[in-house]
């Protein structure tokens, strides 16, 4: 324990002592004031910082979500876009197959229209009049005036005469006005020749003059009613009736073949 000499002696030492340990006190604190400023510092510029990354992270995060969402909503409407595809290539098909069962159909409906067509034209064909040329003659006649001759002529020229001469006389009363008229009475005249009907052979040949003088079988018809005479001994009419041929008809066959009857008559 100091005595109150050596504190007196060694006061001076203290007080330094004190004044030294004051300062290095002093520095201390200051050092560590200057310390913790620039710890504070670094820390707010690391909060900084990490606020600022925070900050970039939860936009980037944002842009992140916004994008992913966006992609969603690009798939959505790629696959909706996708499914209008499908369904717009369906009602395509479907359209495509109704167009060509349309098709099939209109093609179908205009085969039976030209069908149709034709099997009216030809029940039509049966009926219309067509224009025919027979005895040097141009006239137009129904198609079943045509047969009814045709048929009747061909009787004719299988030698059938009965018969020919009943086919000819239905003609001649169904068509009395047709252009086969003269040509009809002309084979009817033969065809009762033929029979030895010579009084209403001579009764056709006549008519046939009458309605048709011009007629290319007229002058056969003259000279077929002479035969008819003949046969009926009738030898006078006879010679008239070719008489009457040679000037009626002077430059005929049928005219030259009278006059040679007419010399064999004398």
């Amino acid at each position: 324990m100091l005595t109150a000499a050596n504190r007196l002696r060694f006061a001076p030492r203290l007080r330094a002592a004190g004044l030294a340990a004051g300062l290095l006190l002093s520095a201390t604190s200051s050092w560590a004031f200057f310390e913790d400023a620039e710890a504070r510092r670094a820390i707010l510029e690391l909060r900084q910082k990490m606020t600022a990354q925070e900050a970039q992270s939860q936009r980037q995060a944002d842009d992140l979500r916004r994008a992913t969402e966006e992609n969603a909503a690009l798939r959505r409407s790629l696959l909706e876009l996708q499914g209008q595809i499908d369904g717009v290539r369906g009602d395509m098909a479907r359209m495509t197959g109704q167009n060509e069962q349309l098709t099939r159909e209109l093609s179908e409906a205009q085969r039976r229209q030209a069908d149709l067509s034709k099997t009216m034209e030809d029940r039509l064909s049966r009926f219309e009049p067509v224009t025919v040329n027979v005895d040097g003659r141009e006239f137009a006649a129904d198609p079943a005036e045509t047969r009814e001759y045709d048929a009747a002529l061909a009787v004719f020229r299988k030698g059938d005469f009965t018969n020919a001469q009943n086919a000819f006389v239905s003609f001649v009363k169904r068509y009395p006005q047709s252009g086969y008229a003269p040509s009809a009475l002309f084979w009817l005249g033969n065809a009762q020749y033929a029979t030895r009907n010579y009084t209403e052979a001579i009764a056709n040949f006549r008519q046939l003059i009458s309605i048709a003088p011009d007629h290319v079988r007229a002058p056969e018809a003259v000279l077929s009613i002479a035969n008819c005479q003949i046969e009926l001994k009738d030898t006078r009419a006879a010679r008239k009736t070719l008489e009457d041929l040679a000037k009626a008809y002077p430059q005929s066959e049928a005219a030259q073949a009278g006059k040679d009857r007419l010399a064999r008559l004398r």
